[in-house]
């Protein structure tokens, strides 16, 4: 198969991913490849690595249009508690015009994730109903839903006979899908994952009628403080002929975020209209 970033293909191969950081189970995941024949527990693997608190990173999200016009755009992302059991918050420092516009996302095992927006033009948050988890964040290629994280329970998997080797690593092949329809806008999801990390390299997106709609591909893998991450996600929206690529500029782990900050009235209390400082504390990347 030909992918973005693939330097071979091969006959063996493992899957794992984490849209930011991984950790706990990286030991355990790198020594177990031949045996990590169910596909929940690869996934598992990408969830459970991360034993960091919390995480506060800022990058940067390029957008292209289908002609070809690019605009920048740059955020902060704090996460408190683990990958898929959390809380994240997504607020925007450049440019102007969206300066300030914040997306809370609260993820809890079982259920559907619970999403507040806060726009300055209005001084006001609003829930995200669930209709809207399929359309743009931000006027990017990742969805309401994409920014949320997906909860490990929310979805079947199964592990295909598929093996290729991306960013010279071999990847397993896991094909997920909604345990319920009203879980996810994808029919279903195709991961590459690493074979000797606990990180996605590769995804795939298929809606209800059973068209790729969006690709994802991960570069720049890092391990930081025991936590594995890549530092560059390019995703396409297939149809529109659209794409968005976040690029990972600095991440802190584990700097005591508070629980108060992770609420709807938060959003409005607190509302920043000017970039935020930068954190005193060296990066962790």
């Amino acid at each position: 198969m030909s992918r973005v970033g693939q330097v071979g293909t091969g006959r063996s191969g493992v899957y794992r991913n984490v849209a930011l950081l991984s950790l706990t189970l990286y030991t355990a995941y790198g020594n177990s490849a031949s045996a990590a024949a169910d596909a929940k527990s690869i996934m598992a693997g990408v969830y459970e690595q991360d034993t960091s608190r919390d995480t506060t990173l800022r990058a940067t999200l390029d957008v292209t249009d289908k002609d070809g016009h690019r605009v920048q755009k740059r955020f902060t992302l704090r996460r408190l508690g683990s990958f898929g059991n959390g809380k994240i918050l997504v607020r925007f420092t450049d440019p102007q015009e969206i300066r300030g516009v914040t997306l809370l996302s609260i993820n809890q095992p079982g259920e559907i994730a619970r999403q507040w927006i806060y726009t300055p033009a209005t001084e006001r948050s609003r829930s995200v109903a669930p209709r809207e988890r399929s359309e743009r964040f931000a006027g990017s290629d990742f969805t309401y839903e994409d920014i949320a994280e997906r909860v490990l329970d929310n979805f079947s998997y199964q592990l295909l006979p598929d093996e290729d080797v991306i960013e010279n690593h071999k990847t397993f092949k896991v094909e997920a899908t909604p345990v319920a329809p009203d879980r996810s806008q994808y029919k279903f999801i195709y991961y590459w994952v690493a074979q000797d990390v606990p990180c996605i390299l590769h995804a795939e997106m298929y809606d209800q009628e059973g068209r790729k709609v969006r690709s994802l591909h991960a570069s720049g893998l890092r391990k930081v403080s025991g936590i594995w991450g890549t530092r560059r996600t390019e995703i396409s929206s297939l149809l529109e002929g659209t794409k968005t690529v976040l690029t990972v500029d600095e991440i802190h782990l584990n700097t005591g975020l508070e629980d108060s900050q992770f609420t709807p009235e938060a959003l409005e209390k607190t509302p920043e209209k000017t970039p935020e400082k930068p954190t005193k504390r060296n990066p962790d990347v």
